[in-house]
């Protein structure tokens, strides 16, 4: 539990925070109230250029802005330390993110290198890192996590957002679900090691999975509100990792089950559609109701099972097998692992590799 005077500590949030239709046409206006000084440096994607960054651009260009656009072509370390020698070159003071999910890394990246601030204009909803200052790197290793900003402000077109691919959206409630599992893991680091755990931040992981959870049954293709309530899960999920100063309450034994599918795999499902099967099974092993996370997850149309994210069984055992790997965070998994025996019982009885 937090006591009250035992520690310091530095919490970062976004200031501002724009979510709804159309909200895109104050992006010049918010510049102006933030305060944000010429010239800016727009990070955007080759295909999300045309679905809002040339947009954004023209907007603060008309705010009187000078703007440099910046092309993220990709996630791995060369594409994204290329994309960072290029926001550096331009001489920027301060960073607008458009585009998904990997554009939005390189751009939190981007305004650290530079020293500047960022605000985040995602372009689809498919995780929380929408908000959060951490940003995932590829190699041929799989994905590490680096430290980048935090956002000053997010602005979240639910007109945009909604015209992104549905499966974006539906990873995306994949992703704030999966805080359950990953809450249960910090709890129970906290008993076992004594690992500090904030009760905020356990309160808002668990509040954005459960407003998830709650309207499953009305998150929809084409329904804007469906966008806006996943947003807004994504927003609160993001900002319970601020206030713990750490990803521990939004990301536990199914996030490394993701990332070591990363490696295995690559490519073949979406993050969130990982730790949502991820979540499935770490919820078992901790005897709690993953059976409610299933239906949840079926019910918005996420996959539930290996075949529907594209994935082999094998590749699924291996992953559970070696996920304990990943880092040095402790987990249901323990420090040894599961056997082999073990994940082909827990994938088989959850039904994720029937």
């Amino acid at each position: 539990m937090d006591t009250v005077f035992d520690k310091a500590k530095s919490m970062q949030f976004p200031r501002n925070v724009l979510v709804g239709a159309d909200v895109i046409d104050d992006a010049g206006d918010l510049a102006r109230e933030l305060d944000l000084q010429d010239p800016a440096v727009i990070v955007t994607g080759p295909n999300t250029r045309g679905v809002a960054g040339d947009r954004v651009a023209d907007i603060l260009e008309d705010a009187g802005y000078t703007v440099h656009t910046v092309l993220a072509e990709g996630a791995t370390r060369k594409q994204i330390e290329a994309t960072l020698n290029e926001a550096e070159e331009t001489q920027g003071r301060f960073v607008y993110g458009v585009g998904g999910g990997r554009v939005i890394d390189a751009a939190k990246l981007a305004a650290k290198r530079i020293g500047g601030p960022l605000v985040s204009v995602p372009t689809s909803a498919a995780h929380d890192g929408i908000t959060s200052p951490r940003a995932s790197v590829r190699s041929k290793k799989g994905a590490a996590s680096r430290e980048g900003v935090t956002p000053m402000a997010i602005v979240a077109d639910t007109s945009i957002i909604i015209q992104a691919p549905y499966r974006l959206l539906a990873a995306g409630c994949a992703d704030a679900i999966s805080n359950l599992s990953a809450v249960r893991d910090w709890r129970l680091a906290h008993r076992l090691r004594g690992e500090p755990m904030s009760s905020f931040s356990k309160a808002l992981a668990e509040t954005s999975a459960e407003l998830v959870i709650d309207h499953a049954s009305q998150i929809r293709p084409g329904i804007e509100e469906s966008a806006w309530l996943v947003v807004k899960a994504l927003i609160v999920s993001g900002v319970s990792m601020s206030v713990a100063g750490s990803s521990r309450p939004a990301s536990g034994a199914e996030h490394m089950f993701s990332h070591a599918l990363d490696k295995i795999a690559p490519g073949q499902a979406l993050h969130g559609e990982q730790v949502g099967l991820g979540s499935i099974m770490m919820m078992h092993l901790h005897n709690g109701p993953w059976e409610r996370i299933k239906t949840a997850l079926d019910d918005i149309g996420a996959p539930t099972t290996a075949q529907d994210a594209g994935l082999e069984r094998a590749d699924v055992i291996e992953a559970l097998t070696t996920a304990h790997e990943i880092r040095d965070r402790y987990t249901i998994l323990g420090s040894d692992g599961l056997t082999r025996d073990a994940a082909e019982h827990l994938a088989s009885v959850t039904g994720v590799c029937p």
